[in-house]
């Protein structure tokens, strides 16, 4: 399965979290740290939710990225 994951940066860190697995979070210092700590945090995530007799949520978000124009330069 692949989950969609939404990194966001802080002023000091990085944030990731899983909109289809609530609670399924990570915080890393670099954006290759998140990654791996996120990569982690889903396997035990679901290894929690497997022991708990839970159903595994399938897929659902869809991650679509769109540019708009350059804002600060006008």
């Amino acid at each position: 399965m692949q989950y969609v994951v939404v990194i966001e940066k802080a002023e000091g860190n990085y944030s990731a979290y899983i909109p289809d697995l609530p609670g399924c979070v990570a915080v890393g210092e670099t954006l290759e740290e998140v990654k791996q700590m996120i990569a982690e945090a889903i396997e035990f995530h679901i290894e929690g939710m497997l022991e708990d007799g839970l159903p595994i949520p399938e897929p659902t978000s869809i991650a679509h990225e769109v540019e708009v124009a350059n804002y600060s330069k006008i």
